[in-house]
């Protein structure tokens, strides 16, 4: 089934798929910041993630460090 618009579609980022996984990039990313521990899997709405954008724009968080295997 494919969502009705754009903003049903939910970003999923899973630590386990990373390659940056256990590197100082990881120390220094956006899903270690908001999970605030080991992290693991962190979904976000469109909205979530307009937000992230804009505040990680601004400097007041980390980026994103993920990168897929």
């Amino acid at each position: 089934m494919e969502p009705s618009d754009i903003s049903d579609i939910e970003l999923c980022i899973s630590c386990d798929a990373c390659v940056r996984r256990g590197t100082p990039h990881c120390d220094d990313c956006l899903v270690q910041f908001v999970l605030g521990g080991p992290p693991n899997e962190l979904t976000m709405s469109p909205r979530d993630a307009d937000i992230i954008t804009l505040l990680t724009g601004q400097g007041l968080m980390p980026r994103l460090k993920y990168r897929s295997h």
